[in-house]
C-alpha cells in the first residue's frame, strides 16, 4: 500500500514557477512508476507527466514538454513537478499518482490533490 500526499501549491502570475511534492509512504514506492494528472474546473482528467521507478525514463504531455520537469528521489520517497513559465490554462487540480501505469494508463495510488493557480 502506498499513501501519496501533494503539497507546494499555490497560486502564482503567469510567466512564473512552482513546484510540486509528492511524499510517500510505504516501503514500495521506489518500485512504482510514478505521475501527475490534473482537472481543471469542469473540465475532464489530464495527464502531465510520468517517471518510471528508477527514473531513468520520463513522459510527458504535449501541452507542458519544454516547461515543466517530473522527477523523483526514492531515497526521500518523494516525487517532484517543477513547472516553469506557467500559464492561466495551468490553472488546476494536481494530483500524485503511483502504480504500474505509465503514461495516462491507470495507477492504483491517487494523492488528494493541491490546487494551483496562475493569474494573467
Amino acid at each position: 500500500q502506498v499513501q501519496l500526499v501533494e503539497s507546494g501549491g499555490g497560486s502564482v502570475q503567469a510567466g512564473g514557477s512552482l513546484r510540486l511534492s509528492c511524499a510517500a509512504s510505504g516501503r514500495t514506492f521506489s518500485s512504482h512508476n510514478m505521475g501527475w494528472f490534473r482537472q481543471a474546473p469542469g473540465k475532464a482528467r489530464e495527464f502531465v507527466a510520468t517517471i518510471n521507478w528508477s527514473g531513468r525514463s520520463t513522459y510527458s504531455a504535449a501541452s507542458v514538454k519544454g516547461r515543466f520537469t517530473i522527477s523523483r528521489d526514492n531515497a526521500k520517497n518523494t516525487g517532484y513537478l517543477t513547472m516553469n513559465s506557467l500559464k492561466p490554462e495551468d490553472t488546476a487540480v494536481y494530483y500524485c499518482v503511483a502504480g504500474s501505469g505509465w503514461g495516462d494508463d491507470k495507477y492504483e495510488y491517487w494523492g488528494q490533490g493541491t490546487q494551483v493557480t496562475v493569474s494573467s
